[in-house]
């Protein structure tokens, strides 16, 4: 694992701009709430020689809490290398105001070389061999599935869904991705993937607190690493960013929850298809919503496009029984409102071009390893699952925001089980609001 800070600079054309570090430009936007006197003549009380004591006095004269003034810090830029998709998926759940990237499955190396050490993962360690050896199983299993269904692809190349005029380069990437796409399901979740992200002090510090509230040995290396690189550029305003306890009761809590569920509902069989959805569009009775939701729609030239209050002030909640942790990685990305799954495997997704039986024994001795962890309550257990475990996942936000979603999530390049849930989504969502299906564009997925 290393984690590395980025120093940001201004470019060129910013050269006659006042410049200041991220807890100088936190103090002087402070100072600024609680003065008439303008920004620049702020500025001008600042010894450009010696900012610490400029950000020391100012913070002093203001009497601003931490967290008040954390977000004023600008964006402050982490990138993570090595560390685990697990651990990766909790960082986007925790950084729902980060904006960031991951690696793709499409694009990284995947083989039994990219799985950290059993130990920096909390791995027992009389389970240690037996986790590496159905661990390298399933990596062989990715392979030559890969391997299988690009030739299937270049074989039937209408199953590919390859436009008629396509480019030979595009056609060979349509095709790569065709397989790349339907073999993920055997990746281990413990695999070693990259990410990046930009949040403000404030949300950072908040981020390592609970990460450094986790029972995972890999969660506490990262928080101090993380913290490491954040002192180098924030340090007053990351000096309370330790582990806290009401994190990390809430932390064994949810553990406990999904050992239990996880031991109930384990089984590698498919898990056929439930989803849920649920509008409330209550206001109240002193600001009613009059607008119809025809016209908070119809303006938008396409998904980016505003929307009015009627959906913007409508509550969706959705849930999904089985979606799989390939396609948990990325629907946990959408930051707004709140993401729940108990991470759990309560049946294994594979493609209609992947036969279950054909993988049975690793499926049957990756599920005993699952249980042998699950049993002792070791969160390590994670580490365990591999991409095609399915777990219930429930997401709460706003109509304007799951609109969005459900048109990016099934639009032109969408992964095809992402568009299956989505579409199953929106079904719902438009049976409790069938004045919507007109202006909602759902797509089908097609490749670009």
């Amino acid at each position: 694992m290393r984690i590395t800070g980025l120093a940001l600079v201004p470019p060129p054309s910013a050269a006659d701009l006042p410049r200041v570090t991220p807890e100088l430009l936190a103090s002087v936007l402070a100072r600024y709430s609680r003065s008439n006197e303008g920004i620049h003549a702020i500025l001008e009380k600042v010894d450009p020689a010696d900012p610490d004591a400029s950000i020391d006095r100012i913070l002093k004269f203001v009497d601003y809490g931490h967290a008040s003034i954390g977000g004023l810090t600008g964006g402050l830029a982490i990138a993570l290398d090595d560390v685990s998709m697990w651990l990766a998926y909790k960082v986007f759940e925790i950084a729902q105001m980060a904006d960031g990237q991951e690696s793709s499955t499409r694009y990284i190396t995947l083989a039994p070389s990219a799985l950290p050490e059993p130990a920096a993962l909390g791995i027992p360690a009389d389970l240690a061999p037996r986790w590496r050896e159905v661990m390298g199983r399933a990596f062989a299993a990715y392979q030559s599935e890969y391997a299988r269904l690009d030739a299937l692809g270049a074989a039937e190349p209408a199953r590919v869904r390859v436009p008629a005029d396509a480019k030979p380069a595009v056609v060979a990437r349509i095709r790569k991705n065709y397989a790349l796409d339907r073999a993920r399901y055997f990746i281990p979740l413990a695999t070693r993937t990259n990410l990046a992200l930009v949040q403000s002090s404030r949300m950072w510090a908040q981020t390592v607190k609970h990460l450094a509230s986790l029972p995972h040995p890999e969660a506490r290396a990262a928080a101090d690493l993380i913290r490491g690189e954040l002192l180098k550029i924030s340090p007053r305003l990351m000096r309370h960013s330790g582990p806290e306890k009401s994190y990390e009761a809430q932390a064994a809590a949810e553990l406990a929850t999904s050992c239990r569920l996880g031991l109930e509902r384990l089984s590698c069989a498919p898990l056929a298809d439930q989803t849920w959805v649920h509008v409330d569009r209550a206001t109240p009775p002193f600001l009613a919503e009059t607008q119809t939701v025809p016209n908070a729609l119809s303006a938008r030239a396409n998904r980016y496009g505003q929307q009015g209050t009627a959906t913007r002030r409508m509550r969706v909640s959705f849930a999904w029984n089985n979606l799989a942790l390939a396609e948990l990685r990325d629907l946990n990305r959408h930051r707004t409102g709140h993401r729940y799954t108990p991470l759990i495997q309560a049946g294994f997704y594979l493609p209609p071009e992947i036969a279950h039986a054909a993988h049975q024994t690793l499926l049957n001795d990756q599920l005993a390893l699952t249980r042998a962890l699950l049993e002792r309550g070791s969160p390590a257990y994670v580490y365990s699952l591999l991409l095609g475990a399915q777990t219930p996942f429930e997401h709460g936000t706003h109509a304007d925001k799951f609109i969005y979603e459900a048109e990016l999530r099934t639009g032109m390049g969408a992964h095809y089980r992402y568009a299956e849930h989505l579409s199953a989504a929106l079904a719902g969502f438009f049976t409790q609001v069938p004045e919507a299906r007109a202006w909602v564009v759902e797509g089908t997925a097609e490749p670009e």
